[in-house]
């Protein structure tokens, strides 16, 4: 059908196999996702299909009058576009389950914005190490110590700094859909994902 999936982050859990062992799982809330438009190679250049999530209370006018056009009851968050995988081409206005993407046992890629963290020094930030404590400098244990030579007389772009610790878009690879719940309209994801919980997820498969 499509490439990938958005859902909603939920908190992590244990799960146990038949042989006992311990498996750490993400769980994530996969709702319906609504079929808004679909792009085509002789209009956009390309084949994608664009996706309707979440809920919004109150919409801007552009994006209302698109809904309206379509004659689509609906509210969205956002919208996401994936690639398809098949022959078969959805419907404007066709509700695209979970199930019918997703299956237990895919490797897929999760991609989120990461937890922010406010302001952080190297330590917390890159995993430096502490300064020797004694010698006189028993304020600068925690300091990045120094950050360039004489020449060229200027720190250079990329130098491992103090700043903005987290809230960026980060993917992981390498992970397992482990099991799929269309009642609940549920996943269940093997091992962490970025973003904080009631964030959205962008799941492609691999």
């Amino acid at each position: 059908m499509i490439s990938g999936y958005i859902v909603k982050k939920d908190r992590m859990i244990n799960v146990y196999t038949p042989e006992g062992k311990r498996i750490a799982v993400t769980q994530c809330t996969a709702a319906p996702l609504i079929v808004t438009q679909i792009k085509s190679t002789e209009k956009d250049g390309y084949v994608a299909v664009q996706l309707a999530y979440g809920a919004k209370k109150k919409q801007n006018n552009a994006i209302g009058s698109k809904l309206k056009k379509l004659k689509l009851d609906i509210s969205p968050k956002s919208f996401k576009e994936f690639s398809l995988t098949t022959e078969i081409v959805p419907n404007i206005g066709d509700k695209i389950e979970v199930a019918s993407v997703l299956t237990a046992g895919d490797e897929i890629s999760a991609t989120g914005t990461s937890k922010g963290r406010g302001f952080a020094g190297v330590i917390k930030r890159y995993g430096f190490q502490r300064q020797p404590v004694s010698g006189g400098q028993s304020d600068r244990v925690r300091a990045p110590g120094a950050i360039g030579a004489q020449t060229p007389g200027k720190v250079l772009k990329g130098k491992k700094m103090p700043g903005h610790y987290g809230n960026k878009t980060k993917t992981i690879s390498g992970l397992k859909i482990y099991a799929v719940n269309p009642e609940k309209n549920q996943i269940l994801i093997t091992g962490p994902i970025p973003g904080v919980i009631n964030s959205w997820v962008v799941i492609n498969k691999v």
